[in-house]
């Protein structure tokens, strides 16, 4: 079987900037919530079994106490920040197995029930959509795929190496060098994504980097200034990795099993459905109920 992994943060942004706003009875802004529980419904209509889904509860998490230029929920709109917990509700009215992150981040969330997943024989693939560059570090050859809904991609070890230079394990060292503006840190002065892949595909780690040039094994332009910054700012870059280090035993699933989508209680799917101005939700899920019962 499949286990399905999704970043649920993600696909409440995307929603939200591309459809419509739309407000329900109670005067709620929904149109993203309900974009996303149906996109959810139609995995199950598609096949999928096992499906957890990812999300920011608390936008900030304990990374902010590491470096105060971290993303937090400042700049959000107001109406799409209302919908994360719209959107919890909901797809757990759906029957859905929803990792809401408190401490932690839905990164986080995604790469610890990877991990559980991976270490179960029953699964035969383990598929975390999201196109987050930071979770191509979890991608493992013949087990674990980043998967690129949008563009129906699946994301294995090569493509990690053909788009960003560097193996997943490599990735948050890559990240540290390069910075992420998405986050909110910024890298080290003058390292490049193309640089920064070169040096990493040899030393693989920031630790096996040499401080001096003149020791570097590999040919790199301007290695002289690249080795100086590094050296004068190495704590700066292992404070970065740190942050772009995906934890993977935050608190999400026990086993694979918590992610089995089973037959949701009719009434709070009514409600969820009602609450989303979409009733033909309720009545998708009885038909995917029936279906899997017979």
């Amino acid at each position: 079987m499949d286990v399905l992994l999704v970043d649920g943060t993600y696909e409440l942004f995307r929603h939200h900037f591309a459809v419509p706003s739309r407000v329900n009875d109670a005067g709620e802004e929904i149109a993203a919530a309900r974009g996303v529980c149906v996109s959810m419904v139609s995995l199950l209509e598609n096949g999928a079994s096992h499906v957890g889904i990812a999300t920011d509860h608390v936008v900030e998490s304990f990374r902010n106490d590491l470096y105060p230029g971290y993303k937090d929920g400042s700049g959000i709109d107001p109406d799409l920040l209302a919908q994360f917990p719209i959107l919890e509700e909901c797809l757990e009215a759906l029957g859905f197995s929803v990792m809401a992150m408190v401490e932690h981040e839905a990164d986080d969330a995604l790469a610890s029930a990877a991990a559980v997943a991976a270490a179960d024989p029953s699964v035969d693939r383990i598929l975390i959509a999201t196109p987050d560059k930071d979770l191509a570090q979890c991608v493992v050859a013949g087990r674990v795929w980043q998967w690129d809904r949008r563009k129906d991609l699946l994301i294995g070890p090569d493509e990690v190496v053909e788009k960003y230079g560097v193996e997943p394990a490599s990735i948050p060292d890559w990240l540290a060098l390069v910075g992420d503006t998405a986050d909110g840190f910024p890298g080290l002065p003058g390292w490049g994504a193309k640089s920064a892949a070169t040096v990493l595909r040899h030393y693989r780690h920031l630790e096996a980097i040499p401080d001096a040039p003149g020791q570097w094994e590999i040919t790199v332009r301007g290695a002289a200034k690249l080795a100086a910054t590094l050296a004068e700012q190495r704590a700066d870059a292992e404070l970065y990795r740190h942050l772009a280090t995906l934890v993977t035993d935050a608190p999400t699933i026990s086993s694979v099993a918590d992610l089995r989508w089973t037959r949701p209680d009719e009434a709070f799917v009514d409600a969820a459905a009602a609450r989303l101005g979409d009733p033909r939700l309720a009545d998708r899920t009885r038909r995917l109920a029936a279906h899997r019962a017979s």
